[in-house]
């Protein structure tokens, strides 16, 4: 059956014959054919971490302003296995709280010498400032590292 090229429907973004209809001639298209039933190798893989993921990866971070801490902790012990997004940032805050509860009993006990108040300030005030960075980052969905960390969780 020979006769003038179809044109493809409309509707069909690939250019595709209906189903049914003759093969296709030329170059392959830059996608799978449209009503294409086998898995697509486009959508086999997730884009990036869910939505789930990177809020708790958030909370692990934010926990910092109420929690300190006890939130990376319980994020930590909750998700490790589940994901490893959460898993990496979970371990990062944790990694990140232990190291800056470590520098306030260092800047309390430098108080009595009056040059811990000020590094007490500095320690704090960085503190919830990397936190905020970091959970940013992840809400972006990306991974993030905190600086000047002690890495004790991995």
């Amino acid at each position: 059956m020979t006769g003038p090229s179809q044109t493809p429907p409309a509707g069909d973004p690939w250019g595709a014959p209906p189903p049914g209809g003759p093969a296709p001639s030329g170059p392959p298209q830059a996608g799978p054919p449209a009503g294409w039933d086998a898995p697509s190798p486009w959508s086999a893989a997730p884009a990036g971490p869910t939505g789930e993921d990177t809020t708790w990866a958030l909370l692990g971070h934010l926990s910092w302003f109420v929690l300190a801490l006890v939130g990376p902790l319980v994020v930590y012990l909750v998700k490790k296995d589940s994901s490893p997004y959460v898993r990496h940032h979970a371990a990062e805050a944790l990694n990140f709280h232990i190291t800056v509860t470590l520098a306030c009993i260092v800047s309390g006990v430098l108080v009595l010498l009056l040059v811990g108040i000020l590094l007490l300030a500095v320690v704090l005030l960085g503190a919830s400032v990397l936190a905020v960075v970091a959970a940013l980052k992840a809400a972006r969905g990306e991974l993030y590292r905190y600086p000047l960390t002690l890495r004790l969780v991995r």
